[in-house]
Order: C-alpha cells, then sequence, then structure tokens
C-alpha cells in the first residue's frame, strides 16, 4: 500500500497496491512532458550511436536502425512540442 501526502500535509490518500515503478503525475502540462520526452529521445539517441560505432557487421545495422527510429520519434515530438508551444 502506498501513501500520497499532499504538500499542506493536511491531506492523507491511501492509493491502491500497483506494480508500476514508475509514473507520471496528471497534473504535468503537455508541453513539459513533450520537452522531456524530448530529451530522453535525444538521450537514448547519443548512447546508441555511440554503442554502435563499436559494434561490427549486423549488430551495428540494427544499432544504427533502432537510431534512426529514434531520430524519426524525436522528429515527432518537436513537431509536437513546437504546435504545443504556437497555441500558448
Amino acid at each position: 500500500m502506498r501513501w500520497i501526502i499532499t504538500s499542506s500535509l493536511k491531506t492523507v490518500i491511501q492509493s491502491p497496491p500497483t506494480s508500476q515503478l514508475f509514473r507520471v503525475v496528471d497534473s504535468v502540462d503537455t508541453e513539459v512532458l513533450l520537452a522531456n520526452l524530448s530529451e530522453t529521445l535525444a538521450s537514448a539517441n547519443a548512447m546508441l550511436s555511440d554503442l554502435a560505432f563499436d559494434l561490427e557487421g549486423s549488430r551495428r545495422h540494427v544499432a544504427l536502425g533502432v537510431v534512426q527510429m529514434i531520430e524519426l520519434g524525436a522528429l515527432l515530438a518537436d513537431k509536437a512540442l513546437d504546435r504545443v508551444e504556437i497555441r500558448t
């Protein structure tokens, strides 16, 4: 069982048990979520690119293929972030 205590320490809410290790708080702004997604993809891209150049043959091709998929995801996240910024 997990307990959630508000910042005022006046309200204590007992939350149901979960096997989920991490979660995103519902109140987080969409722009913040997209910015964090973009940064996470950039980090994954950098790590896998570094690893790919230590590999050879088909393993290197697979790693570089995943890098390309990460880059495509980053392009989508950046476009969504641009659209959110335009609205605000």
